[in-house]
This record gives C-alpha cells, sequence and structure tokens, in this order.
C-alpha cells in the first residue's frame, strides 16, 4: 500500500526516491540502483539495472531518469499530485540540479532534459543531498547489477 497524505489540493502522494549510479572504470560497465519508498518509509519499487557503457556521473543522472520513470508507473492515476523527495549521495547531480553548478557534458545535459520533462508531471519535487551511509540501499543494488553484467 502507498501511503497518501492530504493537502490542501486533494489528496497527495508522498514517496522518497533513493538513486545511485556506479562504473567500473569510469567510464567503463556501469548500473543504476533506484530505491522508493512510501511515507511510511516502505519500500515500494526497487531497480537494479545495468545501463552499458557510462561515467559515474552519466550513471548517477540515469539513476535519477530510472527512477523518475518508475515513479511514474506507481502514479499512473496521479499525474500532478505527488510530492518527491529525491535523495542522493552525489553531490555533483545535487548541485546541478539546483543550479549552483552548471551542466556542461553534452550526455549529462540530454539526460537531464528527459529528467526535466518527467518532473514537471509531478506535484512537487524536492532533491536532497546525503551522506553514503543513508544510501545504502540504493547503492547496494547498483553494485549488484554491476557484478551480474559480464563483459
Amino acid at each position: 500500500m502507498v501511503g497518501f497524505s492530504s493537502g490542501g489540493t486533494g489528496t497527495r502522494l508522498r514517496l522518497s526516491l533513493y538513486i545511485d549510479g556506479a562504473s567500473k572504470g569510469n567510464p567503463g560497465r556501469a548500473s543504476v540502483g533506484v530505491v522508493i519508498r512510501d511515507a511510511r518509509g516502505k519500500v515500494i519499487s526497487e531497480v537494479s539495472r545495468s545501463i552499458g557503457r557510462a561515467t559515474n556521473n552519466q550513471a548517477e543522472y540515469k539513476a535519477l531518469l530510472y527512477g523518475l520513470e518508475e515513479v511514474s508507473k506507481i502514479t499512473d492515476n496521479r499525474p500532478g499530485n505527488v510530492d518527491l523527495l529525491v535523495r542522493t549521495d552525489s553531490q555533483l547531480l545535487y548541485r546541478q540540479m539546483t543550479g549552483r553548478y552548471r551542466i556542461r557534458n553534452k550526455i549529462l545535459i540530454g539526460i537531464s532534459v528527459k529528467v526535466q520533462t518527467r518532473l514537471k508531471q509531478l506535484g512537487s519535487f524536492n532533491i536532497e543531498h546525503i551522506p553514503r551511509e543513508q544510501n545504502t540501499y540504493a547503492d547496494r543494488l547498483a553494485n549488484l547489477a554491476l557484478r551480474k553484467r559480464s563483459c
């Protein structure tokens, strides 16, 4: 069961999205880990996926994109009524998403455009930088996909 909260504009869905990307070689084999929790902290979805060859920063951005796609699946009947908190241990991703740093890499710009399109479909969005110790589940999923993939 997904947790909802009542707000001034009706019932809103509160979700936390934990994301992590991994790359072996930078660039090299890469993967993502995504964990989505409801308002009570219960895990309602997870993703562990190889993404081919990428840098660690590209993997972090892809983790965000895959996470947002997963949120879209979960919220199929509630577009615009989502309060999403993204939690990442990537300082670069956090600083670029909050406008503190410019995105200069062309590949990251392309992924960022897709991310922004997904974010516009949500009710509200916040991003928070967290220590690695608070992101171990997503990290474990990313590394699991990295280990499973053989090149």
